[in-house]
């Protein structure tokens, strides 16, 4: 489940520290790219792997949030892949490519010092998952780095999404993420979305592996400062391998 602006009532009134620089404690967007920005040299190319139309360059984000997702204001030269042919008309990117699922990527060997997906993991579909784990591992550079954010199989948002029918997806989220437009909302498989199966995908003989799952604020419960307060308090006691979301980063041999 995509960052999208969370209602101001129940964040401002559960996380009253977003008024000092625009988020909270929890927020995994700053996890993520922050820890996704320090794998980077001073210079380097970076292939945002299901960049999409760049939905996040709409959002009502701070400014301290784009700085993170922003690799190009860092100095960075951005590729983007997709199988929707919006990726051409993605702001965000200084080159665009529209692919085929599980195909052959269009780069040569060791092309890209960091590749980020950021919510593509789960709609890579089990055929596909092994030769996407191949290509990225031809891709990145020796010493390179894979940086992927998404839902846990077994946390709450993966169960959720795995029992509503993928059909039922668009309306459910209109009513949880009204500002999420039909267009990014796309079928979930989770064949990617799991401990065992990203040390499975992602193998040790290739590849050193960090994974370690990340409780948000909830922004899936909705408008509901009480279903905010009991998904938080869901969180503080659910075991952290069960935690909601898997931020992953791998760095391949050298």
């Amino acid at each position: 489940m995509r960052d999208h602006v969370a209602p101001a009532g129940p964040r401002n009134r559960l996380y009253p520290e977003v008024a000092a620089g625009g988020f909270t404690r929890h927020d995994g967007f700053v996890d993520f790219f922050t820890r996704a920005n320090a794998l980077l040299e001073t210079e380097g190319t970076v292939l945002d792997f299901g960049a999409g139309r760049g939905e996040w360059a709409d959002a009502d984000l701070s400014a301290y949030h784009r700085r993170l997702r922003d690799f190009r204001a860092s100095g960075h030269r951005v590729v983007g892949v997709d199988v929707e042919p919006a990726v051409l008309k993605n702001p965000t990117l200084d080159e665009a490519h529209v692919i085929e699922p599980g195909a052959r990527l269009p780069f040569d060997d060791a092309s890209f010092d960091l590749v980020v997906a950021d919510y593509v993991l789960e709609h890579i579909t089990e055929r596909d998952a092994p030769s996407v784990a191949a290509e990225l591992h031809r891709v990145i550079r020796p010493g390179g780095w894979f940086a992927a954010r998404t839902p846990n199989k077994w946390g709450v948002i993966g169960v959720g999404a795995r029992i509503v029918p993928n059909s039922l997806h668009v309306r459910v989220l209109e009513r949880l993420q009204p500002g999420r437009q039909a267009q990014d909302v796309f079928p979930t498989q989770y064949h990617m979305n799991t401990r065992a199966d990203l040390r499975r995908l992602f193998k040790s003989s290739q590849w050193d592996l960090f994974t370690y799952a990340h409780a948000s604020e909830p922004q899936y419960a909705g408008r509901s400062v009480a279903a905010w307060r009991m998904a938080a308090f869901l969180d503080r006691i659910t075991p952290p391998p069960l935690g909601p979301t898997l931020m992953v980063f791998a760095r391949r041999h050298r």
